[in-house]
């Protein structure tokens, strides 16, 4: 066991921190096996009367070595000199017991006590979800060296997708979600990678709606370009298109007229066209994943509907 800082040592704390709480972070790692929370947690319950409170906990295998991360409280912060000798004994208690269930386990137990404001444990709580293909080394640390320079803490990690594309999802403390955005949505494009920046919260866990365009987003490739291929016409429909991105016409004026350059091309190629749209890699699964999470899945085009009411009818939109 090794401990950054003991309960008792906290006298410094004692004029500023009387309206604080002290914390006790226990960290358990080793091989994994069934009951090791349970033995933990178990001991703890049986630490005394007066119970204590999990603030945060966090678990994870990986390849069979676990690491259980655990922060408790004695309860609410102490008011007086009793109260705040009361806290610290019964922290200092909690990491005598969780040392000795570590030594029967045959894991290793690291401690850590600080003071710190409650409130301020739930302040600056951020999302950052993270999608490659491949993912990087270099992708990674671009975005975690971002998100430091913006003095925001990452508390946990975890993966939603390996296949087809990567995606991770960062939880941050002491973050602010309207700063940080711009930042990573610049490193993302920098890096080649997709990021989602949103405010922690119960939100996140209500029924929402997504929203997608279909050219070069739900569908590889522009539909009208692959039209323009079958007409014989498609560096004259870039060239409209490239002056549309140059603010020369609005989206209107280019419409009509690369649609214009269309003219005389058969019925028939709209189905050919139709049939050859391939599906953005990943975008079938997440469509089907969002369905099954209980998500609104929607698609808004300025495309040909002959195509877009194909798509919607395929995958259920």
């Amino acid at each position: 066991m090794s401990a950054t800082a003991s309960p008792g040592s906290a006298s410094a704390e004692r004029v500023e921190g009387v309206h604080r709480l002290p914390t006790l972070l226990l960290t358990l790692t080793g091989p994994d096996r069934p009951g090791v929370t349970t033995s933990l947690f178990g001991a703890l319950r049986a630490d005394g009367a007066d119970p204590l409170v999990v603030l945060d906990i966090e678990q994870v295998v990986v390849r069979g070595r676990l690491v259980l991360g655990v922060l408790l409280s004695a309860g609410a912060a102490p008011t007086d000199e009793e109260s705040m000798r009361d806290a610290q004994n019964r922290l200092s208690a909690a990491e005598t017991t969780a040392a000795a269930v570590a030594e029967a386990l045959g894991m290793h137990l690291e401690t850590s006590t600080e003071w710190g404001d409650p409130a301020a444990l739930r302040r600056g709580l951020v999302v950052v979800t993270v999608l490659g293909q491949p993912l990087t080394p270099a992708t990674v640390a671009g975005m975690t060296a971002e998100i430091a320079d913006a003095g925001a803490n990452i508390d946990r990690i975890t993966r939603l997708a390996a296949y087809p594309v990567t995606a991770i999802r960062m939880h941050l403390s002491g973050a602010d979600a309207r700063v940080l955005r711009p930042t990573l949505a610049s490193a993302a494009s920098r890096l080649g990678v997709d990021v989602a920046v949103e405010a922690s919260g119960l939100h996140q866990r209500a029924t929402r709606l997504v929203v997608m365009d279909v050219d070069s987003t739900l569908v590889q490739g522009e539909v009208i370009e692959m039209l323009a291929a079958h007409a014989g016409v498609l560096p004259q429909v870039a060239e409209v298109t490239e002056a549309a991105m140059r603010g020369e016409l609005d989206f209107a004026e280019s419409l009509r007229a690369r649609v214009s350059l269309l003219a005389g091309l058969p019925e028939s190629a709209l189905e050919h066209v139709r049939q050859a749209v391939v599906l953005t890699p990943g975008a079938r699964t997440l469509v089907r994943t969002l369905k099954r999470l209980d998500y609104k899945v929607a698609i808004v085009s300025g495309g040909f509907t002959q195509v877009t009411d194909g798509l919607a009818a395929e995958l259920a939109l």
